[in-house]
């Protein structure tokens, strides 16, 4: 069963990828999100993460399963942190292991890419422009922003 799973703690890269480790694996690729300085041109001081965790789990294994079986020979790993995080924390650690690089590569980009599509995890940034929910829009306001 792969690692995947949502954490409150500082994220770790050894540990995704000692979960992928293999004496057929001859390639293991890895992604570290981290919280950068800025965004959209303004500034960025932390970013708060929240979740479902139930279903972020739950959704992160399904995703886990889904690319194992999709690319041949690959194992995979992933881990998303929530809550408050500053600049150069650790947001998300994703590895793929495989006998050959290609499939690696794109097993670890499918992962992120799938992460960041379906599991609710919800980012507020603070910084220059004030706290505010990224990628969401407040129904109440119309097209207009009013």
């Amino acid at each position: 069963m792969p690692l995947t799973g949502i954490r409150e703690t500082p994220l770790e890269l050894e540990e995704v990828m000692r979960a992928v480790e293999r004496p057929e694996a001859g390639a293991v690729a890895t992604f570290v999100g981290v919280v950068r300085n800025h965004n959209d041109g303004l500034g960025v001081t932390q970013l708060d993460y929240h979740c479902y965790a139930a279903m972020a789990d739950k959704e992160m294994a399904a995703i886990a399963a889904e690319v194992e079986a999709e690319v041949e020979g690959v194992c995979v790993a992933c881990l998303h942190r929530v809550g408050v995080l500053g600049v150069g924390d650790v947001a998300v650690v994703c590895a793929a292991s495989s006998p050959h690089r290609e499939e690696a590569f794109r097993a670890c980009r499918e992962v992120i890419d799938r992460v960041k599509a379906r599991v609710p995890i919800w980012k507020r940034e603070h910084g220059d422009g004030g706290p505010h929910w990224v990628g969401w829009k407040d129904a109440r306001i119309g097209p207009d922003g009013r």
